[in-house]
């Protein structure tokens, strides 16, 4: 915004015929309508409720990787030492459960948690393949993946929508000019102006902000779809036959970029915690 209204006052631009309150509610009363009409209550549910994310800031780092797999680490061993039957009361409530409740990120996120429970309980259940278990992680992650995508590709569109409604807003603004006609040429190139503004605005809404809205939820979605693939490549090298500080350095091999924690900070969080 300082660039682009700064640019314009360079050239002595007057911010007061940028102020258009009647540009602003025919583009955006549009758009929300659009949306409306193209979005089931449950989408519309999910953008909502996924909109405010945007603002929140956060997701995942290197800590919130460092916390899942020294959790990981830890029900592996207690699983090694004591048979699978004795995590059977921590997974079925989570939030109670001492070994969970040392790690906040985990327990906060409900996803998460519920991925990981549920895993484990398949584990207890049944005598399940490693390559079977993958599969079904699979179709759970996919599954997660394309409701996490929804808000992203929704409010996409509305941003896609916007140059179009930025000119259904002008085209008004002329045929408001075309009533002047007979006004001197100082008060038709106004008007003119303030038509002009809905193209700018439509155009600068949709690539300045509303369409970047929408990349900001595509990252995040892609951030929890490989915080569940790391506890899922953990979990099936654990069900394979690793051990639980291998199971876990696998896990750390799937997490990305400089979220990554080194081997010996791994280390150091395996050693340090509960």
């Amino acid at each position: 915004m300082a660039s682009v209204i700064g640019g314009y006052l360079m050239e002595h631009g007057n911010l007061h015929v940028l102020f258009q309150p009647a540009e602003v509610v025919i583009i955006f009363g549009a758009a929300t309508g659009s949306f409306l009409i193209a979005s089931p209550s449950k989408v519309v549910s999910l953008v909502v409720k996924n909109a405010a994310a945007i603002f929140r800031g956060g997701g995942t780092n290197k800590t919130s990787y460092l916390e899942i797999l020294s959790l990981l680490n830890l029900i592996f061993t207690k699983i090694r030492k004591e048979g699978l039957i004795s995590i059977e009361s921590d997974i079925e409530a989570p939030a109670q459960s001492p070994m969970f409740s040392n790690y906040k990120s985990v327990v906060s996120n409900r996803h998460a948690l519920d991925f990981i429970c549920d895993n484990l309980k398949v584990m207890i259940t049944t005598n399940m393949p490693p390559h079977e278990l993958d599969s079904l992680m699979e179709i759970d992650i996919e599954a997660s993946q394309h409701e996490e995508m929804v808000p992203s590709l929704s409010i996409n569109k509305i941003a896609d929508a916007l140059p179009g409604l930025g000119i259904v807003a002008a085209v008004l603004g002329v045929v408001l000019t075309m009533g002047k006609i007979d006004q001197p040429p100082a008060v038709l190139g106004e008007s003119i102006g303030a038509a002009l503004v809905g193209t700018f605005l439509g155009v600068l809404m949709c690539y300045g902000f509303v369409g970047p809205m929408a990349t900001n939820l595509e990252h995040q979605a892609k951030e929890k779809e490989i915080y569940a693939s790391v506890i899922r490549t953990a979990l099936v090298a654990f069900v394979g036959g690793a051990a639980p500080q291998m199971s876990v350095e696998s896990g750390r091999r799937a997490i990305p970029g400089h979220d990554r924690p080194s081997f010996a900070e791994l280390e150091d969080a395996l050693r340090r915690k509960p």
